[in-house]
């Protein structure tokens, strides 16, 4: 698998020959994450595609059992996570999450396993308030 390097800003690089190419568990760590910023109903192809923050995650309150509907929302897109087709992740094998209530951000961290057999670090934050 081959994919496009993104910048920290999300922006496609361009201009650096090969270097701006990744492969492996690092092209699937970076389509884990383009995946979970998809937002539903973004992308005119696929309108039913995408992570539901508008719909069924900001505004909710910072319940055990809201922040649980939240953490299997994200696993689920994690496990979901393909190219033309082909699951990309094996497993996740470890989740943590975290809200803070006061800022109403959630943060996670997931350990996941790519079809590479290979292990990748997800660390992600939203804003959810």
């Amino acid at each position: 698998m081959i994919y496009r390097r993104l910048t920290s800003d999300g922006d496609y690089v361009f201009g650096q020959g090969k270097a701006q190419f990744i492969s492996g568990s690092e092209a699937v760590a970076q389509a884990i994450i383009t995946h979970l910023k998809l937002l539903l109903g973004e992308w005119w192809e696929d309108v039913d595609n995408g992570l539901p923050l508008w719909q069924s995650i900001l505004g909710q309150p910072g319940s055990d059992e809201n922040i649980q509907s939240v953490d299997n929302i994200i696993k689920d897109r994690i496990l979901s996570t393909s190219l033309d087709g082909n699951q990309l992740v094996s497993s996740i094998d470890d989740y943590t999450s975290d809200y803070d209530s006061a800022t109403r951000g959630y943060y996670f961290e997931a350990r996941v396993t790519t079809i590479y057999s290979e292990s990748v670090i997800i660390k992600e934050q939203l804003s959810i308030g």
